[in-house]
């Protein structure tokens, strides 16, 4: 999908995505969603069909409006926004058929990737610690295959408080700011919510870029801007 042509787009209906750069930035994210509000559509920074017909004006194929062919982000994506105390989403985290508890009282970040791998993907198979015990952030380590690179989809595991911690978060790769090494995950429980947002790269877990055995080949990575943004240190 070409960002240039959003956002102009964007700007030319007067929602401003800050510089015409061809990034997906936070900028860039708040013009979509204000554009979307407007229109009556869900608040949320994706870009499918309908969005892209009304701001462009014409019908646009599924094909071209589903951006990136990652079926995990795009079950996630529809419930964007959702917090934990919405009933809606504490319903989706049971949809696969198990649950970490309550999302108001207990870490889901792992049940959230859990449950938008298992909705998604029926035949992959679980192995190792993330077999026993999904919903434990660092487990993730053991899912599916090792990556050598980020890429768009990757499940990535991330220590919290020092890369020795047991405490962690997992999440899915959305966009990488290569000048500031910063990556941007869309994930459960952060702030409570499923949102995005900008962690470091260096909060990696060793071994913790990782993929589904039946659906390994991931799109390259978008490449951002996240000069301004709020950086996140701790997503509990």
């Amino acid at each position: 999908m070409d960002i240039r042509r959003v956002q102009t787009a964007l700007k030319n209906k007067g929602f401003d995505p800050g510089l015409i750069d061809g990034l997906m930035g936070d900028n860039t994210e708040k013009a979509i969603v204000a554009f979307k509000v407007s229109q009556g559509l869900r608040p949320r920074p994706y870009l499918g069909p309908i969005t892209l017909a009304r701001l462009f004006g014409a019908p646009v194929s599924v094909s071209t409006a589903s951006g990136l062919p990652v079926p995990w982000i795009n079950e996630m994506m529809k419930h964007f926004g959702q917090h934990e105390e919405d009933p809606a989403l504490a319903a989706w985290l049971k949809s696969d058929g198990g649950t970490v508890g309550d999302p108001d009282d207990i870490p889901w970040c792992g049940d959230a990737v859990h449950t938008s791998i298992r909705n998604t993907l029926p035949d992959e198979k679980f192995t190792g610690r993330v077999k026993s015990n999904p919903y434990l952030a660092r487990n993730w380590v053991d899912f599916g295959v090792e990556l050598d690179e980020l890429r768009y989809g990757a499940i990535l595991s991330m220590w919290r408080k020092s890369p020795t911690s047991m405490y962690g978060h997992v999440a899915f790769a959305v966009g990488y700011d290569p000048v500031r090494k910063r990556i941007r995950i869309l994930g459960g429980n952060q702030t409570d919510a499923v949102t995005k947002t900008w962690v470091h790269e260096r909060r990696l877990r060793k071994h913790g870029i990782r993929a589904p055995a039946t659906y390994s080949k991931l799109p390259p990575i978008p490449i951002m801007n996240s000069r301004g943004a709020v950086i996140s240190t701790n997503e509990a």
